[in-house]
């Protein structure tokens, strides 16, 4: 069948379509949604380590009060909608971040980075609230034993954490937060509701203009799980590595 006799019958001709996008410049918009949406799972992810290690530490020290402080927080992030939590800390700074801005003279500068911010500071404390959690329990495991024989050996409680807590307790959470980056990329998807151009907005953006959702979807799902494996390989290799030192130890 001729391009033409597509064309007549209302089918796609799928060569001149792709030639079409990418003249429109479309293959260049949907990398710079990919990296925005990288830098937002990077930094949300290394917010939700900081948050995570802390009150890891916290909870397993049982530091009273403190340790109702973080269960309640993450009894409460944990216990509504990703995208609940994503809503109200952009409605709630909104005004406050204006207002911060216009004092100090930039009236409009907070409209082309506040989405950024507040999208990673909002994946941030969503994955922290997970990572609580898997760096408890990465403490919890490391061997008693391996304690009192630094105890034993007249270390002081420093030089154990350092030497021989810190260390187990890194290579035992290494899975636990590859899941929880897994679900950090993907939770920048919802970054999409606040209008930051990331990759999901930028998709939906194409698939409404051009009319062929299937096609920017179909390209974004590709980004995704690109995104997904190399990460896999990464953290398979970060594994590998701590398994060693651990043995060499």
């Amino acid at each position: 069948m001729t391009p033409t006799r597509q064309h007549d019958m209302g089918i796609p001709y799928v060569g001149s379509a792709f030639w079409e996008l990418w003249e429109a410049g479309w293959p260049a918009a949907i990398l710079r949604g990919a990296s925005v949406t990288l830098a937002i799972g990077l930094c949300s992810i290394c917010l939700g380590i900081v948050i995570g290690t802390i009150g890891g530490l916290v909870k397993w020290a049982r530091l009273f009060p403190f340790t109702l402080a973080i269960d309640g927080y993450t009894t409460l992030i944990r216990g509504v909608p990703e995208l609940l939590v994503i809503y109200l800390l952009f409605f709630s700074s909104a005004e406050f971040v204006s207002q911060v801005t216009a004092a100090f003279g930039y009236g409009g500068a907070d409209d082309s980075a506040y989405g950024f911010v507040v999208g990673t500071v909002a994946i941030g404390v969503i994955s922290g609230a997970y990572s609580v959690e898997v760096v408890r329990g990465a403490l919890v495991a490391v061997p008693r034993g391996h304690i009192e024989a630094g105890r034993a050996l007249g270390l002081s409680r420093g030089r154990i954490f350092r030497r021989i807590i810190a260390p187990q307790m890194l290579r035992l959470a290494v899975p636990g937060m590859n899941n929880i980056w897994q679900s950090t990329m993907k939770d920048t998807a919802l970054i999409s509701v606040v209008g930051l151009q990331e990759l999901m907005r930028i998709s939906s953006i194409g698939a409404g203009s051009t009319r062929q959702p299937l096609l920017f979807y179909a390209v974004a799902a590709v980004v995704y799980l690109g995104i997904t494996i190399v990460s896999q390989i990464v953290f398979g290799v970060i594994e590998r590595i701590l398994n060693k030192s651990n043995r060499a130890g």
